[in-house]
């Protein structure tokens, strides 16, 4: 009931988004069909006849309400079509683009496990974390940026796969390739992180005195950590759908993103709220399948209390990477604020490196050294504001999933262009509403982590030890759930910053923010991308300040762990026996 009453919220708030941002939906709809065509008093009033817009918003809403029980979600205010096998096309394909993904992001998420899988299967873990650079570079890379590469020098230029169309299972590699690298990076880094508290469990102790193969015991520990990443998998399912709206854009690929965005974009109101629905059933389907998996996975072990935590035994993490990634975005961010980010020097347009601009000049022939290092400053702290709040949001509302479950599913079924337009038409445009549009959706993936985790941890055997020593629930959560979980949501939530400082600069370049001449990232990344095959460097510079980013964020990450477990005092120790009766105190060991 509350994740249908979240849906029917939702529609009914897209049904009044032309009235809310005060537009003419006459005059949007003629631009979309006609844009030459003048908007006079009488071709607006002919369009509002045929569209029924006299009727007012709720009139239409209950139209469109009413037609939906009988399978009929109206007719497109542009093209005058049917919406249902419109909606029902572009979700075959987002559904074949997102299982390609899914295999990619799985094989990638493989690659990046292997090695901790392998020393784990031959005890040789000895504490350590395996690092992650790698995987942070892939999570780190813009998937507009990706399918920009994959397009250009795999499709055009060498010729060996198609590029543009949707006609087969060949069209799906380069754009499955795009979205499932950078998803699969960030699975790959969660498993990875769960990973070494498996191996350290008293199973796998007991497996290997047994004596079985190293394989065996690898496959049962990736079983033991599925649970706990299951929920967030569900929602890379629906991301990889509603999010892929760049993606589609590039390869050409007539998908429930793109389309959406496109019905968003010229208020047609009939498609926009179908597509929603679609995607708001879609993120239902997987939230169910990957409940079941989970409880399939887990089996009874959720209900009597026979699970241990994999985050008892946090593997220590000493390294000098962070320091190595952080005085290097220092450098450049320092070797680049004394420079100008806005002058303009038009005969050195789309320069190479050079001593004089050692990251060489955009289309208008600015250095891109002062642009990369003024830009550094607003895209980083806002990402960092962005990311502390989504992470204490995503905690709290862990705590309740009954409440953050089928929330936390509608929210990230909304594509991103479409929750900065709902954003929007309630704040108005301004500086804040990029920021106000990422941090509604950023929670999200941490509340499912958080909920996820906080399952598994209360089911362990030595929280009901404490729980039968007397320990209440505020105890409990406050030094023994939330110290076990804390540290594997905040590394996810540093995991995600860079895509949260994407995100922010590409809502902005939509319009919804900041804009040009401002040097913030994304916008460098969309501004230059038509430069791409000229001007590489032009690219490259943002993106590697990104990947640095990336890269800085899962090394520091690795340094938070738990806290060690304080010792049982004498006194509480004194307490805890003169509160408990001696049966008690037998019968909890």
């Amino acid at each position: 009931m509350w994740r249908a009453a979240l849906a029917a919220v939702l529609v009914c708030g897209i049904g009044l988004l032309p009235w809310l941002t005060r537009t003419d939906p006459a005059l949007t709809v003629l631009k979309a069909r006609s844009a030459d065509r003048d908007p006079t008093p009488a071709v607006l009033a002919d369009i509002r006849a045929q569209l029924g817009l006299d009727k007012g918003p709720f009139a239409l809403l209950g139209e469109w309400l009413g037609g939906l029980g009988r399978g009929d979600a109206g007719r497109s205010w542009l093209s005058g079509d049917e919406v249902t096998p419109a909606v029902l096309q572009a979700l075959g394909a987002s559904l074949l683009l997102m299982a390609a993904a899914l295999a990619v992001a799985a094989v990638t998420a493989a690659l990046i496990c292997a090695r901790t899988l392998w020393l784990g299967a031959h005890r040789r873990l000895d504490g350590r974390r395996p690092g992650g650079s790698g995987s942070a570079v892939l999570a780190a890379l813009p998937e507009f940026l990706t399918a920009s590469v994959l397009a250009t020098v795999i499709g055009v230029q060498l010729g060996w796969l198609p590029a543009l169309g949707w006609y087969g299972p060949q069209w799906t590699i380069l754009p499955g390739l795009a979205l499932g690298l950078p998803a699969g990076a960030v699975l790959g880094r969660l498993l990875d992180d769960l990973l070494p508290g498996a191996f350290a469990e008293p199973w796998e102790l007991a497996a290997a005195a047994r004596g079985l193969p190293g394989h065996s015991i690898a496959r049962q520990a990736v079983r033991r950590c599925l649970p706990a990443l299951l929920p967030n998998t569900g929602l890379f399912v629906v991301g990889l759908t509603g999010g892929s709206v760049a993606v589609e854009q590039i390869f050409d690929i007539p998908g429930l993103g793109r389309t959406t965005l496109q019905a968003a974009l010229a208020q047609d109101l009939p498609v926009l709220q179908a597509g929603t629905l679609a995607l708001l059933a879609l993120a239902a389907a997987a939230s169910a399948l990957a409940a079941l998996t989970t409880r399939h996975l887990a089996g009874p072990a959720l209900r009597d209390g026979s699970l241990s935590s994999p985050h008892r035994r946090q593997p220590p993490a000493h390294s000098i990477q962070p320091f190595l990634h952080g005085g290097l975005l220092l450098a450049v961010i320092a070797g680049g604020l004394p420079r100008d980010p806005l002058a303009l020097d038009t005969t050195r347009r789309l320069q190479k490196p050079s001593w004089d601009h050692p990251f060489g000049t955009d289309a208008l022939g600015r250095d891109l050294l002062a642009r990369v290092a003024h830009g550094a400053l607003d895209t980083l702290l806002l990402a960092l504001a962005i990311s502390a709040a989504a992470l204490a949001t995503g905690v709290l509302l862990g705590l309740v999933p009954r409440l953050s479950g089928p929330l936390a599913d509608t929210v990230n079924a909304v594509p991103p262009v479409l929750g900065a337009l709902l954003v929007t038409a309630v704040t108005g445009t301004g500086a804040a509403t990029p920021a106000l549009a990422v941090g509604v959706v950023a929670w999200a993936p941490l509340a499912a982590h958080t909920s996820a985790l906080l399952r598994q941890e209360r089911a362990a055997l030595h929280i009901t030890a404490t729980r039968g020593l007397g320990a209440g629930r505020g105890y409990l959560l406050r030094h023994e759930l939330l110290p076990a979980v804390l540290p594997s949501v905040t590394r996810h939530a540093l995991l995600r910053l860079p895509g949260t400082a994407l995100a922010l600069a590409s809502l902005a370049f939509l319009g919804l923010g900041a804009q040009p001449p401002s040097p913030e990232w994304g916008l460098l990344l969309a501004e230059n991308q038509p430069y791409a095959e000229r001007a590489p460097w032009a690219v490259l510079a943002p993106a590697a300040a990104l990947a640095l980013l990336g890269a800085l964020a899962v090394s520091a990450a690795g340094g938070v762990r738990r806290p060690r477990r304080r010792a049982l005092t004498r006194t509480a120790a004194m307490r805890i026996e003169q509160a408990l009766p001696e049966r008690e105190l037998v019968k909890a060991g």
